[in-house]
Parts: structure tokens; C-alpha cells; sequence
């Protein structure tokens, strides 16, 4: 990607102004696939997830403590779409910042917030499968609507606290100054962490991380040995309560295995720019910058990303998605429309 510069000679950010900061701009043909690509991206993740908000608010079908998770997760993803991506696609595009010194911190910290809290939904999501998969009995009464509610409230405000305290106290860069004063210039957003930041970054990825890895696979163990028990019994008797209990038991470990390859897909998107920041602290800051522009470009994408999969394996998403686009939503009974194949 750095051949792709439209001339040698050093451009500035803003020719007139002291201070500024060096530009390195791609070539036309370049910047319009570059834009093309995070656009995309952006309007996908805009789009994508408000459809799920929409989907789970409107239809009452889909008003379980499970489904509030994935809205709120949505949300999470809709804010990175519309506060983060755009504002970062000029930024990796044109080289430059261009919106201000206040707003970059505003900017960060928002990034950093919405995306931890995308991370902590799913922790808890993969709680909640974990309950309903392994104690169906009990789960109505173990994950209940005040729970799911305490859960999405945890899920905003550590988020929001941890982003706070590191871009708006200054803790972060201690020990830095040098580096800081550096890259001080106009036209510039380069966050600088210490390694004890990164380092408490990196245990907040990769903790709840591991949860989810350990409760997935879990999962999937008693999924597997819960298919084969209902494939025995209903080879002996097809009883309607027991064909009932049957589907709900499918229904269950499909949401289970949909759910895993979201989180599937956060760790393959996180993972290189989670790595290449603890590269970065702890080797000094030697990665090419177009290596942390891809890296963290694969980690916005995941924002994009659960649309698709909820569209790709829940029959009940795409329907919902058809009443939303074909104004059937826009109906007095369209709340209590069935999404569900019985």
C-alpha cells in the first residue's frame, strides 16, 4: 500500500499553518477504492444493525432476555458505524485528522468504549446460551429480563468508564512524553498507550475472550449429546409435547452455534490489531503504519459483520428484514406477526 503514493515530494495537512503535520496522500485511483471499501463498511454496519435493533423492538415475538443482548450489542455496532468509521475512514484515507484536537479524543474514547462494549455483550451472550443450553429447565428463571438488563447496563458503563479514564485523564501516556510531544502536530490523532495500558487493553480482550471460548465449547459438547438423546426418543415415540420440546431444543443449540461463530468472527477481526498494539508498546512502536490501518480496519469490519450473520443463519432475521423493508412494520398488528416456522 505505500507504493501507492501520488508524489514523493512532502505534502502538509494544512500547508499554511506552523506545526503541521506531514500528509502522504495515495493516488486518485487509490483513495476512490479505499473510500469504496470503508464506506461500505460503514453504511453496512449503520444499516445492518439498525435493522436488528428495529427487528427486536418491534416484533414482541422477539422480546426475550437473549434477543434485548443482541439489540444492545447492535447499538454498539450502529455507534461505531456512525461516530467511529466514517470520521477514521479520512483519517486512513487522506492521512490526516481534520476534525479537531478535541474531537480525536472524543473520537477515541469512543472507540474504545463501543468496542469493549460489543466484546462484553457477547461474554455475556455466551452466559446466557451456556444456561439455556446446558440447564433448559431452569434458565427462564435464571436469565430473566432484569438480569439481561443488569447485564447490557455492565456492558455500557465499565466500557465507558475504562475509555474515560484512559483518553481524558492523561494516565495513559506516562512515561511517553517524548514520544507524545513528538506527534504532537496539526492535523494529527495519534493515541499513544504505555505498556501497562496496553497491557490491561490486552487482559480486557483477552479475559472475557476466554470465557467465551471455554462456555462455547462447553456448549457445543452438551449440544452434541442433547441432539443424540432427542434423535432417540423420537425414534420410540413422536408425542406432541415431546416434538415440541424437541424443536425448542434445536431451536436452543442453533441460536448457540449462530452465536459461537459471532464470536468466532470478533476474535479472527481483533486479534491482529489486539496483537499489533502489544507488538507496538513492547517493541517500540516498530509496525508499518498501513499495517495498523489494516489491522484496525479488520476490527471495525466486525461491526459489519453480525448483520450478515444473523441474516445468513436465522431464518427469522431474514422475514423480519422483509416486513421492515416492505413498510408491512408500518401496520397497527404487525408486532404480533409470527416469525417463526412452526
Amino acid at each position: 500500500m505505500t507504493g501507492n503514493f501520488s508524489q514523493a515530494v512532502v505534502q502538509l495537512c494544512y500547508e499554511n499553518v506552523n506545526g503541521s503535520c506531514m500528509k502522504m496522500p495515495y493516488s486518485p485511483g487509490s483513495q476512490v477504492a479505499l473510500y469504496t471499501v470503508f464506506g461500505f463498511g460503514s453504511l453496512l454496519a449503520v444499516f445492518g444493525n439498525l435493522l436488528v435493533i428495529t427487528s427486536v423492538l418491534h416484533f414482541k415475538q422477539l422480546h426475550s432476555p437473549t434477543n434485548f443482548l443482541i439489540a444492545s450489542l447492535a447499538c454498539a455496532d450502529f455507534l461505531v458505524g456512525v461516530t467511529v468509521m466514517p470520521f477514521s475512514m479520512v483519517r486512513s484515507v487522506e492521512s490526516c485528522w481534520y476534525f479537531g484536537a478535541k474531537f480525536c479524543t472524543l473520537h477515541s474514547c469512543c472507540d474504545v468504549a463501543f468496542c469493549y462494549s460489543s466484546l462484553l455483550h457477547l461474554c455475556f451472550i455466551s452466559i446466557d446460551r451456556y444456561i439455556a443450553v446446558t440447564d433448559p429447565l431452569v434458565y427462564p428463571t435464571k436469565f430473566t429480563v432484569s438480569v439481561s438488563g443488569i447485564c447490557i447496563v455492565v456492558s455500557w458503563l465499565l466500557p465507558l468508564m475504562y475509555s474515560g479514564a484512559v483518553f481524558y485523564t492523561g494516565v495513559s501516556d506516562n512515561g511517553l512524553e517524548d514520544l507524545v510531544s513528538a506527534l504532537n502536530c496539526v492535523g494529527g490523532c495519534q493515541i499513544v498507550l504505555n505498556q501497562d495500558w496496553v497491557l490491561i487493553s490486552f487482559l480486557l480482550f483477552f479475559i472475557p475472550t476466554l470465557v467465551m471460548v471455554t462456555l462455547y465449547s462447553k456448549i457445543f459438547l452438551v449440544a452434541k449429546q442433547q441432539a443424540v438423546k432427542i434423535e432417540a426418543t423420537s425414534c420410540k415415540a413422536e408425542s406432541s409435547s415431546g416434538s415440541y420440546k424437541a424443536r425448542v431444543a434445536r431451536r436452543e443449540r442453533k441460536a448457540a452455534k449462530t452465536l459461537g461463530v459471532t464470536v468466532v468472527a470478533f476474535m479472527i477481526s481483533w486479534l491482529p490489531y489486539t496483537i499489533d498494539t502489544l507488538v507496538d508498546a513492547f517493541m517500540g512502536f516498530i509496525t508499518p503504519a498501513y499495517i495498523y490501518e489494516i489491522s484496525c480496519w479488520g476490527a471495525y469490519y466486525n461491526s459489519a459483520l453480525n448483520p450478515l450473520i444473523y441474516a445468513l443463519f436465522y431464518p427469522w432475521f431474514r422475514k423480519a428484514i422483509k416486513l421492515i423493508l416492505s413498510g408491512e412494520v408500518l401496520k397497527d398488528s404487525s408486532s404480533n406477526i409470527s416469525l417463526f416456522a412452526e
